[in-house]
């Protein structure tokens, strides 16, 4: 047995659209994220993209969102666990997430040059 209710499946998707709500309330970085997701998902739609690549964006968006909702919890974790205390542990910490998402992020504009170059060169070109 465990000291912590059992959650039901409806409950464990309110959870997650409060994580959701929460993270789009509190972090900027988030907003811009799905900001630029949106502007892509866009442009992809305007050239035309086969649904393989649409698939690719969604996958990549849907990475960088995650890395970076992944970053915002061990933030909250760790500043709640050290009182927002100064740590240079915790600092170290924070800084290796928030390069996990630089890696990400890195990778997502990479993945989207390959994908949207040769469509906007033929564009250029017509």
């Amino acid at each position: 047995m465990t000291k912590y209710k059992r959650q039901n499946f409806a409950n464990t998707f309110k959870n997650a659209r409060k994580g959701m709500r929460l993270t789009i309330k509190s972090e900027r970085n988030i907003r811009i994220h799905f900001f630029v997701a949106a502007l892509v998902l866009a442009s992809a739609y305007c050239l035309q993209f086969s649904d393989i690549k649409f698939c690719i964006l969604i996958l990549t968006i849907a990475s960088v969102i995650s890395a970076e909702m992944f970053n915002s919890a061990i933030e909250f974790a760790l500043d709640a666990t050290f009182h927002n205390k100064f740590s240079r542990m915790v600092g170290m910490a924070k800084d290796i997430a928030a390069g996990a998402v630089m890696v990400v992020t890195i990778s997502a504009v990479l993945i989207g040059v390959i994908l949207f170059a040769p469509p906007i060169i033929n564009l250029i070109k017509n």
